[in-house]
């Protein structure tokens, strides 16, 4: 009996403190969503950071949204996306909306040779805001060897998803480093957080550039340098391959007046409250929830993809 007592005691304090420390997580994480949610922020970007912002794949969806939005607040914007025509309907459109200066350039980042074209098409240009938006998904999910013509989706996920990141960073650091300040704002995924079968190369690329967007923040914070990893849920894209929004798959206008405002508070982001919440519940669920709840998914979706494209 009396043994019994030392051994109730510390159960009682293990559950105790157990108890208090989620007490306090459950309480930081209502206070942070509350300062970033519930409070009306105002976006961290503007020309006082530098006059031109750069959008890489910028003629749709989140990326043309970030121009707009950027271009709102009295950014010049340099577009840069693949289809010059394009990109002149999406120039033409910002200039007349927001009466901001804008440039292109046109690049396909499936090639590795374009960036000495983008460098000379920044030469001489104040850039406050970077955002690396460009990316590429599968054309439907798939288990890793039966991917259509794998070797050339390989290459492409990982030029696209990857490598832009890094180059287009390197391209316009330096000079932010130089004026002390300066945004970077990468956009991952929440498919980055946790790996998602049937869409692995993408999950593990979106997870190259969380971790990659954390690193550099870390690294650059102290030389006035905010980097942002911007991690959405489905957002209503041609991408995502969702045309009509709703409340849990936001348009991407919607969406990035969203995120936009998070600049400045959060180095890593949902960008969008509903997602944010999504993402707390992933964090606490047991992985092979997770991973039965995505197989489950994916195959669904594979499965009317593959039936659809085997109709027409």
């Amino acid at each position: 009996m009396e043994s019994a007592l030392p051994a109730a005691g510390l159960l009682y304090w293990v559950g105790a403190g157990t108890a208090a420390y989620l007490a306090l997580r459950v309480s930081y994480t209502l206070f942070t969503a509350f300062r970033v949610w519930g409070v009306g922020n105002e976006a961290g970007v503007g020309p006082g950071l530098g006059e031109w912002a750069v959008v890489t794949g910028s003629t749709d969806g989140i990326g043309k949204s970030y121009a707009e939005e950027l271009a709102r607040h009295g950014m010049k914007v340099v577009l840069i996306s693949r289809s010059q025509d394009k990109l002149n309907q999406v120039s033409s459109e910002i200039k007349e909306k927001f009466k901001v200066e804008t440039r292109t350039i046109a690049v396909d980042f499936a090639s590795e040779d374009i960036y000495d074209k983008i460098k000379t098409g920044l030469t001489g240009l104040e850039i406050g805001v970077l955002v690396n938006n460009v990316g590429v998904s599968y054309e439907y999910p798939e288990n890793f060897l039966d991917i259509p013509d794998l070797d050339s989706a390989i290459k492409k996920l990982i030029t696209i998803n990857v490598l832009s990141v890094c180059k287009m960073t390197q391209l316009v650091l330096p000079s932010m480093v130089e004026r002390s300040k300066g945004v970077i704002l990468n956009i991952s995924s929440l498919s980055g957080m946790n790996p998602v079968p049937l869409l692995t190369i993408y999950s593990a690329t979106k997870a190259f550039v969380d971790f990659f967007s954390r690193g550099l923040h870390e690294e650059y914070k102290s030389k006035g340098i905010f980097v942002q990893s911007v991690l959405p849920g489905f957002v209503a894209t041609k991408l995502a391959k969702i045309r009509k929004p709703t409340l849990d798959i936001p348009s991407s206008g919607t969406f990035v007046k969203s995120a936009i405002k998070t600049i400045g508070l959060q180095s890593r982001t949902n960008g969008y409250l509903i997602h944010s919440l999504m993402a707390s519940v992933l964090s606490i669920l047991p992985s092979w929830i997770f991973y039965k709840v995505a197989m489950s998914m994916n195959r669904s979706t594979r499965a009317r993809y593959l039936k659809k494209n085997k109709k027409n």
